[in-house]
């Protein structure tokens, strides 16, 4: 356990957690710029999509709604992919320059994308649970 001193009441970043994190956010950024290519792709998609497909006889009758969906959750998907990004660049810098400050901002990010997660799972699984109740009802109320 180098570079830890629990007596002073500061967490100490050990090299091991150093090298840890600069891993992380390598792959960090390898993902989040794979993620800014698919939102370049969902965006054409997007807007080619509408355009040809929807005129198309079996598609050309669904609601304005599946568009506002779409742009949503490309806007979820993009919003995401750069929290991710600050996260690694500033993790990268921060070990690069070992700046405290930009080790503290890298990690705030981290926290931001997780909770961006976390509200975005329960709000699925909000989501799933109630389309399954209604199914349940609307099964219980036709049999």
């Amino acid at each position: 356990m180098d570079n830890m001193d629990f007596l002073s009441n500061e967490l100490q970043v050990s090299t091991n957690a150093q090298n840890y994190l600069t891993e992380s956010a390598r792959w960090g950024k390898f993902l989040a710029i794979i993620g800014f290519v698919l939102c370049g792709l969902m965006v054409l998609i997007a807007v080619f999509v509408p355009t040809f497909i929807f005129r198309l006889p079996p598609y050309n009758n669904l609601p304005a709604a599946y568009n506002t969906a779409m742009q949503a959750g490309i806007t979820i998907v993009y919003l995401l992919v750069a929290v991710l990004f600050k996260f690694s660049a500033k993790m990268q810098l921060a070990v690069k320059s070992v700046s405290q400050e930009k080790f503290d901002d890298s990690l705030m990010n981290l926290k931001s994308m997780f909770k961006f997660y976390g509200i975005m799972t329960i709000i699925f699984l909000s989501f799933y649970a109630l389309i399954f109740v209604v199914a349940m009802i609307g099964l219980a109320m036709k049999g």
